[in-house]
């Protein structure tokens, strides 16, 4: 299978290349273990993840000028805090910063750097994440993730669904929308990126939310691509 005149694979990164929630609730224990002794650190990613893309709303809106996901990341965690009984007043700053910057070192999914490799091979590859880029500059350090380029919210100075955040990317790469394929794991940001314009490839991930996962585990349109893993989608592209 090809992508007739595709010449950009760009990511989404956050549950299609890394496995946020094992590396939040991984980085949050010892934080919890020292303020919140019975909370569960898998419900503590959650908790913070659910506040994700309402944070990012205020943006989209109008209602917030454009502010980097680490900012965003900060201001959710501070507001999760109460949920599991902690108070901010008792954290010293520092220890929250450095829980915030958990989200720059989230591992990859066991496929993803190989399969990357392989793909950067026939294509230029980039992340189109909501994340800003000095944190996916220090994920890609930590994970060994062979971008050509860091692009996504903060090049574009929006986030998805945005159009601006799929078209700007394009642009960027001096490419028409048409010659460049999104590879997420979402079927609702694949639909975004398809109403832009751009090609669409469907990875699964199955675990991205837990054993019990119920959304996003098989594709919900007839995407272009659909793969198994990043391995499986460099083979299909004859990589």
């Amino acid at each position: 299978m090809t992508l007739n005149g595709v010449e950009a694979l760009v990511f989404d990164v956050f549950g299609t290349v890394v496995d946020w929630r094992s590396g939040i609730a991984r980085e949050a224990a010892p934080f919890l273990a020292r303020h919140a002794p019975a909370a569960s650190a898998t419900d503590f990613a959650a908790a913070w993840r659910r506040r994700y893309s309402p944070a990012m709303e205020e943006v989209r809106s109008g209602r917030r000028p454009f502010t980097r996901l680490d900012v965003l990341h900060r201001e959710n965690l501070e507001d999760i805090l109460p949920e599991f009984g902690i108070d901010i007043a008792a954290v010293a700053p520092g220890e929250l910063e450095a829980l915030n910057l958990a989200w720059h070192r989230l591992d990859p999914w066991p496929d993803s750097v190989a399969g990357l490799q392989r793909l950067k091979a026939g294509y230029i590859i980039a992340p189109l994440s909501n994340g800003n880029i000095r944190l996916m500059l220090d994920m890609a350090k930590r994970a060994g993730l062979p971008w050509d380029a860091i692009l996504g919210a903060e090049v574009a100075q929006a986030y998805k669904p945005s159009p601006q955040a799929y078209l700007r990317t394009a642009e960027v790469l001096g490419l028409r929308p048409e010659q460049v394929c999104l590879v997420a794991a979402h079927n609702g940001d694949l639909a975004a990126a398809r109403r832009c314009g751009l090609r669409t490839a469907f990875v699964a991930r199955p675990t991205e939310h837990g054993p019990g996962q119920t959304i996003d585990l098989v594709p919900e349109q007839e995407w272009e691509v659909v793969a198994s893993d990043f391995t499986d989608l460099a083979a299909r592209l004859g990589l």
